[in-house]
């Protein structure tokens, strides 16, 4: 019995049992998004942390999920549905990935121009071993990123699926979806090569300039003064373009958004 003058709290099991149930279905996009997207999706985040995430999350947005389909059990139709949403999650935060790659394939092009494509390191953001300049203007991307409130946007955009594809419907995706991925993927490596395209042909001409000097004063050893030249003009250029990175970042993020959310038609 309640003491006098505090009510009694009232626990209604099936009550609860349908926020769960709610919260679960509306995870299972989160996760599939959380487990590739950028930033979140990388190894340095442990699977509990985005686990855990992804409940936190799917509690808050379960009611723009619409209501959950009545599925008892497992069965064949439950297998889809919960594959339909695993599929639309992925290839939200792939596509988001492929704007990321971005930077970091404009880096790969700088540093092959500068000399710099030796110095690979252990890349924590994604897991793999890569060159340092490809990890700079990937930390470079992410960063502008969180300025931009795209971990905000992201959440926006999780949403914004929901109300074009609930739970509840019965999309499924079509071969102009999946299109849309390598479409998007085609525009990742314009990007990447109008990123770097400055540099690499200011460093073109530093290279040409010292070949001419090699072959009109062998004596001066140019090759010796070649290498170190193109590190500085190379390191020098990379730090002008960090400065010049906001708008191009901001367009193809935009682009990356809009894509994403059109892969629900």
């Amino acid at each position: 019995m309640a003491a006098q003058g505090i009510p009694g709290i009232v626990l209604d099991g099936e009550a609860m049992l349908a926020v769960v149930n709610a919260t679960l279905w509306a995870s299972i996009r989160l996760g599939g998004m959380l487990m590739v997207a950028p930033l979140f999706g990388t190894r340095s985040v442990p699977r509990r942390v985005k686990a855990m995430l992804a409940i936190a999350l799917g509690f808050a947005m379960a009611p723009l999920a619409g209501p959950p389909p009545p599925l008892p059990g497992i069965d064949p139709l439950t297998v889809l549905v919960v594959a339909r949403e695993l599929f639309i999650g992925v290839a939200i935060g792939f596509v988001l990935r492929l704007a990321f790659e971005a930077g970091a394939l404009a880096g790969e092009y700088i540093a092959q121009g500068s000399g710099l494509s030796f110095a690979v390191l252990a890349d924590p953001m994604r897991g793999v071993n890569a060159g340092v300049v490809g990890q700079w203007f990937y930390l470079c991307f992410s960063l502008i990123f969180l300025s931009l409130n795209g971990h905000l946007m992201l959440v926006e955009l999780m949403a914004d699926s929901w109300r074009a594809v609930p739970l509840s419907s019965g999309w499924l995706p079509d071969a102009e979806a999946l299109r849309a991925v390598p479409e998007f993927a085609q525009q990742m490596f314009v990007v990447a090569i109008q990123i770097a395209l400055p540099v690499v042909l200011a460093l073109l001409v530093v290279n040409l300039s010292f070949g001419v000097m090699a072959r009109a004063a062998p004596s001066l050893n140019p090759i010796q003064l070649g290498l170190p030249a193109s590190l500085l003009v190379g390191l020098i250029l990379i730090g002008t373009l960090t400065g010049q990175l906001l708008g191009p970042v901001r367009e193809l993020l935009e682009q990356a958004f809009g894509q994403a959310l059109g892969l629900l038609g």
